[in-house]
């Protein structure tokens, strides 16, 4: 499994835009083929700050979905970044 997670940091008044246009990507991931959890969300305590997070069922899935990340519009508002990949080998469920 593979979770691609972090955030995006952009000008208050850009996030709502910026969110609403990643409304396709998520749709079209989630029907993708070894997709298996992926959402682009506002942050609940910081107007700035955008969460990234997916699952995936492996890298191979992942690398078939990716486009090359933001359109050029999106990439001009985004201010900082910090998103990784991580492989994980084990799971535990919580619930």
């Amino acid at each position: 499994m593979v979770i691609v997670a972090g955030h995006l940091v952009v000008e208050p008044h850009e996030r709502e835009p910026y969110l609403a246009d990643c409304v396709s990507v998520v749709e079209q991931a989630h029907r993708v083929p070894g997709c298996l959890d992926f959402s682009i969300t506002a942050d609940l305590v910081d107007p700035a700050r955008i969460v990234v997070f997916e699952r995936w069922e492996s890298q191979a899935a992942v690398e078939a979905f990716r486009a090359g990340g933001p359109s050029g519009e999106q990439r001009a508002v985004i201010l900082a970044a910090s998103v990784s990949e991580y492989d994980v080998s084990a799971v535990r469920s919580l619930t």
